[in-house]
């Protein structure tokens, strides 16, 4: 409930920032502006958000035939949550790495990677899977892309904003709403206050999704083994991804500095690691 509670209190201040964007530079007509373009980009992903990403990273449907462990061990986790079989999709890179995408249940994908399905055994396969299963059942997938819609219309206003200057656009408004300092803020920190926040809704569904898929299995210390790999995998063989749908996987596909961990959509693997071994005790 708490971690409810936290991922509605963060989108509630996206919204809050989309709102004060759009009426800061453009008045009530502003905020009207912000909530169509917030609705139609919503729109968009909640209907084909899944079909847009598992063609960006060329994902292949597989029947059980095709991969019959995969197959053997979702089949089994869907069964054990009662939960709508999902479609099944392997992605053709050896970088280690799983993924879940879907608006619900209903209509819910797993992806998973040549590479993972070479390193994991069928213990440590299960509990990732379990922890994709569970994203898709705490409708974390739909809860991520608003998230990410709603940044990414801040982002965008802010970036036109950045350019009214230039062109005349609502000087004389934006100096009786607070003058320099309240444009430095919505042109500039606002885009950054959007993506903390939409990260530190990513890393909150993280943890749930662990411990759900723990509590699914009954097996903590798979999961803890599997993300353990999956960190060295991803570290020795980065993905080629889209840092817009890095969110979706399991772990975090791209390396980088200390200034990418402070912005990572992904809690320390050491955290969520000794998070699941004290699950065991």
């Amino acid at each position: 409930m708490n971690n409810t509670l936290k991922t509605t209190a963060l989108l509630g201040l996206l919204t809050g920032l989309l709102i004060l964007i759009g009426g800061y530079f453009g008045g009530s007509r502003g905020m009207s502006m912000a909530f169509v373009m917030a609705f139609i980009m919503n729109f968009g992903a909640y209907w084909f958000s899944d079909r847009i990403v598992l063609a960006m990273y060329r994902a292949q449907p597989v029947t059980e035939a095709e991969a019959p462990g995969l197959y053997r061990v979702v089949h089994g986790l869907t069964l054990r949550a009662q939960m709508p079989m999902p479609r099944i999709y392997i992605i053709p890179t050896e970088a280690p790495n799983a993924f879940a995408t879907g608006r619900d249940p209903e209509h819910a994908a797993v992806a998973a990677t040549h590479g993972i399905l070479r390193i994991l055994n069928e213990e440590e396969l299960e509990g990732v899977m379990a922890h994709e299963l569970a994203h898709v059942r705490n409708r974390d997938t739909l809860i991520s892309t608003i998230a990410a819609t709603l940044a990414g219309v801040i982002v965008m206003l802010a970036r036109m904003a950045m350019w009214m200057p230039y062109f005349g656009g609502g000087s004389r408004d934006n100096e009786d709403r607070g003058g320099g300092a309240g444009f430095l803020f919505l042109a500039i920190l606002a885009p950054i206050a959007a993506t903390l926040i939409q990260l530190a809704i990513s890393r909150s569904r993280e943890f749930h999704a662990d411990e759900s898929a723990a509590r699914l299995t009954h097996k903590p210390y798979a999961l803890a083994a599997a993300l353990q790999k999956l960190e060295t995998g991803a570290t020795r063989l980065p993905m080629e991804a889209n840092p817009a749908t890095s969110h979706l996987f399991i772990v975090n596909p791209l390396r980088g500095d200390v200034l990418f961990k402070l912005f990572s959509t992904h809690p320390p693997i050491e955290e969520r690691i000794a998070r699941l071994r004290a699950l065991v005790a």
